[in-house]
C-alpha cells in the first residue's frame, strides 16, 4: 500500500489508516472522505503527496 506526506512532513500509510480519525487500517488516500485533516498541521487531503507505492 501507499504512502502519503503532507506538507509538514507527517505521513499518511495506508497499512497504518489514522486512528485519531477513526480511519482504519487498509484505507486508501483517495477513499479518505473529504474532512480528512492532517492530525499534525490540520491541512487538508490537497496538502499532501504520494511518497512511495
Amino acid at each position: 500500500m501507499a504512502k502519503y506526506q503532507c506538507m509538514c512532513g507527517w505521513i499518511y500509510d495506508e497499512d497504518v489508516g489514522e486512528p485519531s480519525q477513526n480511519i482504519p487500517p487498509g484505507t486508501k488516500f483517495e477513499d479518505l472522505p473529504d474532512t480528512f485533516r492532517c492530525p499534525q498541521c490540520g491541512l487538508g487531503k490537497n496538502a499532501f503527496r504520494k511518497i512511495e507505492e
